[in-house]
């Protein structure tokens, strides 16, 4: 028996067959015929080989007939973690990717987050997103809302009705935006988050928790910064905002704020460069502003595909890794035109191939590298790998049950092939079709229940 098996636990589910999931030593670890099993609480009671079945099911005290068994083209792996997600932009995803980041917020984002006022407008918007990402296998989602507290509100009793892990942010913007019925006052920012804060926290949602939201540093001044650095600090809450996303950005921040050494050192002044804050993009920060997010203990969020859409710059994930800065994958929708974390995997490695195109030096990431990143690298990002990322014993239960030989999917079984090759395939060619089951501490969310 190992120490970490926990056989006082009751057990309400056990699966047998192939896990892969990442370790922090070990990119992709592929566990054959093992038996993994879940406790009433959801958590991972153990996980072992398929030969103990007889001795584990008289320590936990199942009978081995209730064992679910994977089929060959089969295998479970740890939920897809977005960190960075605009839910009141998935009304246009697909669509207007036209423009550079500034004169797209103006033309089409913000005009369409103004209207989350309408909570029928924002109930539509936001069970889709959940829904789709979900059906996706995004287990755990790091979410911008819009400024509009009710209607953040309710993005957080979606994700818990869907029972989905998330993160929600009510967005704060106090400057700087064009369109003048999509802003608050310094005040209004500063009252509605700490409504938005007490009110999310109050309904006790066990897997949805507040994050604190300024937009980014060009639509707050610095007054509402320090003070969201407060709200945070006082609460000890998650952080999420955007950093050297694109290069005219980067040079009207210091504009801005001549007083700061850099973009990273702006939110630093403002006590909102923590061990829970994620920033997404980074696509031009300097070593020196990596080694502020290290000494932090802050994260990024890549993503790429957005990075790309609105041309705004291509992120070394290697240098940021050799850094030793924590890291996860986006969908940022909609500067990124898809919801799955499937795309975000392909196009991290994309921009790892350009780069080497670029400068043949450079060394492309592997696929197993990418998946440790969309999966325990993102839990990291987001402080919650004491709970999920992976199969260890005591986390939740966050898995994906995968079948690379789904009837009408999109990859053709040919033949039986080793484990690390199915996940390949199914990172490079899968879709929501070849995501069987869905779960989320323990609980089967997908497919939804009628």
């Amino acid at each position: 028996m190992a120490h970490s098996d926990r056989p006082d636990m009751a057990i309400a589910k056990v699966y047998r067959g192939t896990f892969m999931h990442s370790t922090q030593q070990t990119a992709v670890q592929v566990l054959e015929d093992a038996l993994l099993g879940v406790d009433t609480d959801g958590k991972i009671a153990f996980i072992r080989r398929g030969e103990e079945l007889g001795a584990l099911s008289q320590t936990f005290g199942f009978s081995p007939s209730d064992v679910t068994q994977l089929a060959k083209h089969e295998f479970f792996m740890p939920g897809l973690v977005d960190t960075h997600i605009h839910a009141c932009q998935y009304s246009y995803v697909g669509t207007a990717l036209d423009m550079p980041l500034l004169q797209w917020l103006d033309t089409y984002t913000f005009p369409v987050e103004s209207q989350f006022k309408d909570l029928q407008f924002a109930e539509r918007v936001y069970s889709q997103v959940v829904s789709r990402t979900l059906r996706n296998g995004t287990t755990t989602a790091c979410y911008f809302a819009s400024i509009h507290t009710d209607a953040s509100l309710l993005l957080g009793k979606i994700a818990n009705d869907f029972g989905q892990r998330a993160l929600v942010g009510k967005v704060c913007m106090d400057t700087n935006n064009s369109v003048k019925h999509y802003k608050e006052t310094n005040q209004e920012s500063q009252d509605e988050t700490c409504r938005f804060i007490a009110e999310l926290l109050k309904r006790k949602y066990p897997l949805v928790r507040p994050v604190v939201t300024p937009r980014f540093a060009l639509s707050c001044t610095g007054a509402l910064l320090g003070q969201l650095g407060e709200i945070a600090k006082k609460d000890n809450l998650h952080i999420q905002s955007h950093i050297s996303e694109n290069l005219e950005e980067v040079k009207i921040v210091k504009a801005l704020f001549p007083e700061s050494e850099s973009y990273t050192d702006v939110y630093l002044k403002h006590n909102l460069l923590t061990d829970k804050t994620v920033m997404a993009h980074g696509c031009h920060l300097s070593d020196k502003e990596l080694d502020l997010f290290k000494e932090k203990g802050a994260s990024l969020s890549h993503c790429p595909n957005s990075n790309i859409s609105l041309c705004s710059g291509l992120l070394n994930v290697r240098n940021v890794l050799k850094h030793q800065v924590k890291l996860g994958l986006g969908t940022d929708v909609a500067g990124g035109y898809s919801a799955s974390m499937l795309d975000a995997v392909r196009r991290t490695r994309d921009t790892s191939k350009v780069l080497n195109i670029q400068n043949p030096e450079h060394e492309t990431l592997t696929f197993e590298e990418v998946f440790r990143l969309a999966t325990l690298g993102g839990s990291q990002a987001l402080s919650l790998d004491d709970k999920t990322g992976n199969f260890e014993v005591g986390k939740d239960f966050d898995a994906l049950r995968v079948n690379v030989a789904a009837p009408g999917g999109p990859m053709d079984w040919i033949q039986s092939e080793k484990p690390k090759i199915t996940l390949e395939k199914f990172l490079n060619l899968g879709d929501d079709r070849n995501i069987a089951e869905v779960y989320v501490a323990g609980r089967k969310v997908v497919p939804f229940k009628e």
